[in-house]
């Protein structure tokens, strides 16, 4: 249950239903009127969060940084639509209306709201604020009538049953860092081989006989003398040298992988049990 001293930590501050999903995020907390305690959290849902529904302020409590309702996200999205009258006050018929909803005693949850201590489940709105007309100035008879209808409603109510509660285990999720990874390049050197075609030049002699078609040719020049003819020779050798070219685009992506953990806690649940002669069909279930 939330306290006075809690509310900024609730404002603007998102709310997660009694499964751990997440149904909003809570706008306003209502008190009530005549003992201030919180009473009501206002949360605004849907896809832009154009809509405000109420939920009791008795099943939410502050965990870390969100508030958690022992309702489902169902349950709490369909609650009757309430339009707060001007002044921020609920009228007694939709209070009403939302206890019936919530499953609420609404006799019960005023009676504990006036009694002294600390814990006290406060009563609110629209029906603490006219009582408290009434009475300052109000009708003495009708006072009285009231007092009365209320004094013989809460002697019907009283039996002598005792109610079972227990603890129920919730879990949900945080995001924690578990590393972290970088890319990062470098330049290695390698040794490569390539084979390159290569050429050169080679002198070989050609003889020719004497025949009538270069006989000419060779009768020209002078009988007998010393000659030489120099030819320059080529060769070919390799050349090494290196270009730059892009091979591949590298990058870092993240993806999530969604796995299933079991988890275990303790629980706290109460029994009933009866001594002496009793008959209990419910034995033995």
């Amino acid at each position: 249950m939330i306290t006075q001293e809690q509310i900024p930590m609730v404002i603007d501050h998102p709310l997660y239903d009694v499964e751990g999903e997440k149904v909003g995020e809570v706008k306003h907390v209502y008190l009530d009127d005549a003992t201030g305690r919180p009473e009501w959290l206002c949360v605004k849902t849907g896809l832009f969060g154009m809509k405000e529904t109420f939920v009791p302020v008795q099943s939410a409590d502050v965990v870390a940084d969100h508030v958690e309702v022992g309702y489902d996200k169902a349950r709490i999205k369909n609650a009757p639509n309430v339009d707060v009258e001007a002044g921020g006050h609920l009228s007694a018929e939709e209070e009403r209306e939302l206890y019936r909803y919530y499953e609420i005693s609404w006799e019960g949850a005023w009676e504990q709201a006036n009694e002294p201590g600390e814990g006290g489940w406060a009563h609110s709105g629209g029906r603490r604020e006219r009582e408290r007309r009434e009475w300052s100035g109000g009708d003495a008879t009708a006072r009285e009538d009231d007092m009365t209808a209320r004094t013989g409603d809460a002697t019907a109510r009283e039996d002598d049953a005792m109610t079972r509660s227990e603890e129920r285990l919730r879990a949900h999720t945080e995001s924690q860092e578990t590393g972290r990874a970088r890319l990062r390049k470098y330049v290695v050197t390698e040794e490569e081989q390539i084979t390159v075609p290569v050429s050169h030049e080679e002198v070989r002699l050609e003889r020719e006989p004497i025949t009538d078609a270069n006989r000419a040719a060779a009768m020209d020049g002078p009988e007998i003398t010393e000659a030489e003819h120099e030819v320059t020779l080529h060769e070919e050798r390799p050349v090494v040298d290196t270009e730059t070219v892009p091979v591949e685009r590298v990058r870092m992506t993240k993806e999530t992988v969604t796995g299933q953990e079991t988890v275990s806690g303790q629980v706290r649940k109460e029994r009933l049990e009866a001594e002496g002669d009793v008959d209990d069909p419910g034995r033995g279930r």
